[in-house]
């Protein structure tokens, strides 16, 4: 497994080394090896005091919420291993204001044992110590061994409960109050998809097969309850609610807090997809959403997968979470309270075709030929997508089979005797609006400006196809800056243009466009993403090219007549 380190045994120290110089206007070391970390306000604030700590491996968890209305300090373990009682005891003292402290921290053996001694030494020295565990993690024990179960990601709401408490001066009886209360009305659920891998081990922390997703994964890689094949992420968020309102009242008129939460390496647009379905879930059910986090708040290295933290909240509690809060990793002005605002504020409007239609005389053969080439070209999605992955980043096949089913359906809707501009202003507005992107948009818009070589309120001829191929080239080249051998789909293109102006057509012309993307592979790529990989791209063939040249092969197969001497565009196996 690659990792960006300089070494196992020093790695946890080079983390903080590197966030303590990024932010010491907001945190500090107290001790030497710089294990334990306190804000830079705490000294005669007169506050309680917040301490938190565990293992790294889970940034922004937990020192990520050592801050303005979140918690005072924190002990660092090494990944996945608790600090020492000596750091969280340093970690104690430097955050005592003379108010107390409160622990509060995940419910993980040693931590707790460290912690409990910690607090014994500050017992000591005069310092009161109370101890509030999280225990969201409704999978790591059942509902009647809840004070054994982990604290997870629903512990950053309690740090934000009790922090914006103490912040406000509140005293030590007060914040644990807080803290118990955030702690007994959140839970939390969480799928794996992926395991950790210990930089020290090098060794994945557990395995899971192709296709496979496990349900209660804890953030140590721990096995959870459920093995299965991936589910859906609809059917994941419905999993997980499902057991959470065994546990918490999600019933009309409720009001919640709800992290969404990724653990690590999975990419945020996944986990709103999965906080739209929260979201329909609890509105259908007359939950407020009052309070929301979307994004990676305890992670796990590079795990993938994700976290649904539900709290029921009441008053105090919605509003301590929406107060001011601040740290390097967390930052959060005064939330104010929205109420009654729908998923949809404003009427929308039907999509727009932005295509005014004109007719002809006659049946469009150019409508014809479309209709029946374009679906085809999903059959080289893949194609495209490997040789795009190879020299761009892998989504060609996706664009071009999206575009083309797109396109095709709009010029089927179009009356049979749509004139040429209509046809193809309709067919390039599509396929560049199904799945934008550089390559969709410039084929689009020069599809759509190659359509004015067209008088409207007439059907294309075969005499017209290249002055409308060379207006396409031209379109495409000013849009997208490349030159005939840069190496893109202008070289095929270019090809095809000469091949026709000499009247080839039906295979020799689809031979002359394999060609030119064979001749065109030898060179090396000039433009675009593929001019990144320099002299790697000699040898691979441009996939803008070969969606030219598969595009030509379909519409020859729809038996377009490619040549001048035609009178007329002909289509002769119609659908």
């Amino acid at each position: 497994m690659r990792k960006i380190i300089n070494g196992t045994d020093t790695f946890v120290d080079e983390v903080l080394d590197g966030i303590l110089l990024a932010h010491s206007d907001e945190l500090r070391a107290v001790t030497r090896d710089r294990r334990s970390l306190v804000r830079t306000d705490v000294e005669g604030s007169g506050r309680v005091g917040i301490v938190t700590g565990g293992g790294s491996g889970h940034l922004p968890f937990f020192l990520g919420y050592v801050g303005r209305g979140l918690c005072s300090a924190v002990a660092v373990g090494n990944v996945f291993s608790s600090p020492s009682a000596t750091q969280i005891h340093a970690a104690s003292v430097a955050a005592d204001s003379g108010a107390g402290l409160l622990y509060l921290y995940g419910n993980y053996g040693g931590d707790v044992y460290n912690f409990d001694i910690a607090a014994d030494l500050c017992a000591g020295q005069g310092i009161e110590v109370r101890t509030v565990l999280g225990t969201d993690d409704i999978q790591s024990a059942p509902s009647d061994q809840i004070d054994t179960r982990r604290g997870v990601a629903g512990l950053v709401l309690a740090y934000k409960a009790a922090g914006a408490m103490a912040e406000q001066g509140a005293t030590l009886d007060e914040v644990e109050r807080v803290a118990r209360e955030a702690v007994a009305r959140t839970r939390t659920m969480g799928v794996g998809l992926s395991p950790t891998i210990l930089p020290a081990a090098g060794e994945p922390t557990f395995t899971l097969d192709e296709g496979e997703m496990e349900i209660g994964v804890g953030i140590h890689g721990e096995r959870g309850t459920h093995r299965g094949p991936l589910e859906s992420a609809d059917e994941i968020t419905d999993r997980f609610v499902a057991e959470i309102e065994r546990e918490l009242e999600l019933s009309a008129g409720a009001r919640v807090a709800v992290v969404v939460n990724g653990l690590g390496a999975t990419p945020l647009e996944e986990l709103y997809v999965m906080y739209r379905r929260v979201h329909r879930i609890l509105a259908e059910r007359g939950v407020q959403i009052a309070y929301r986090l979307v994004g990676e708040y305890v992670t796990s290295l590079e795990m993938a997968g994700a976290s649904l933290s539900v709290m029921v909240l009441d008053d105090d509690l919605e509003t301590l979470l929406r107060a001011p809060a601040g740290s390097p990793f967390f930052v959060q002005e005064n939330v104010p309270v929205r109420e009654g605002v729908t998923e949809t504020a404003t009427p929308l409007q039907d999509e727009a075709t932005a295509v005014d239609v004109v007719s002809a005389d006659g049946v469009s053969a150019l409508r014809r030929a479309l209709a029946d080439a374009l679906p085809r070209m999903a059959a080289h999605g893949d194609e495209l997508r490997e040789l795009d992955a190879a020299l761009g980043d892998g989504d060609l096949g996706i664009t071009v089979t999206e575009g083309s089913l797109a396109a095709a359906e709009a010029v089927r809707r179009l009356p049979e005797d749509a004139d040429a501009r209509s046809v193809l202003r309709a067919a390039g507005l599509e396929f560049s609006s199904a799945n934008p992107s550089t390559f969709a948009a410039l084929l689009g818009s020069g599809v759509i400006s190659a359509a004015d070589t067209v008088e409207a309120g007439t059907h294309l001829t075969g005499a017209q196809i290249v002055p409308l191929l060379r207006a396409l080239f031209d379109r495409v080249a000013e849009r997208g800056g490349a030159q005939l051998g840069d190496k893109t789909l202008l070289d095929v293109l270019e090809r095809v243009i000469a091949a026709l102006e000499t009247g080839l057509s039906g295979e020799a012309l689809r031979e002359a466009a394999a060609q030119a993307v064979e001749d065109t592979a030898l060179w090396q790529s000039r433009r675009g993403r593929a001019a990144w990989q320099q002299e790697r791209s000699v040898g691979l063939k441009d996939p803008g090219a070969v969606a030219v040249q598969r595009f030509v092969d379909e519409l020859s197969a729809s038996h377009l007549d490619w040549s001048e001497s035609g009178s007329r565009a002909d289509v002769r196996n119609q659908q």
